[in-house]
């Protein structure tokens, strides 16, 4: 099952990939309010925003990738790698944006340790 570590990799980073890049384009067109108004003006805005384009993009193909990997591998072996995503969206957060959030970092690695040693039993 190892073997197809990097193929779940991939699918993790593909997802954190598309979080950021969707949050960089809700980021250029901000806050909005949630109205009947604004549907179709803040609609094409995001859908014609290159970020938001691409981070849906990066969805697309981490959802094939995923399915690839469920082909591959039992669920119970793949769905944990999936806090990886967390981690790298904190790390993200961190070293490019310099948020103070990225803080929280030690609470999504407090389960870490046990998945690690999970993996090495495999």
């Amino acid at each position: 099952m190892s073997r197809y570590l990097p193929l779940i990799l991939l699918g993790v980073l593909l997802n954190a990939c598309a979080q950021l890049v969707l949050k960089q384009g809700m980021r250029n067109i901000g806050h909005f309010a949630f109205s009947i108004q604004n549907i179709l003006p803040i609609g094409v805005k995001v859908a014609l925003n290159p970020f938001v384009m691409i981070g849906i993009l990066c969805y697309v193909v981490s959802v094939i990738v995923w399915l690839m990997v469920l082909s591959r591998v039992d669920v119970s072996y793949a769905y944990p790698l999936l806090s990886v995503g967390y981690i790298v969206t904190a790390l993200q957060e961190a070293f490019f944006r310099r948020s103070p959030r990225a803080c929280t970092l030690g609470r999504h690695t407090d389960n870490l340790p046990g998945c690690i040693s999970y993996y090495k039993e495999k």
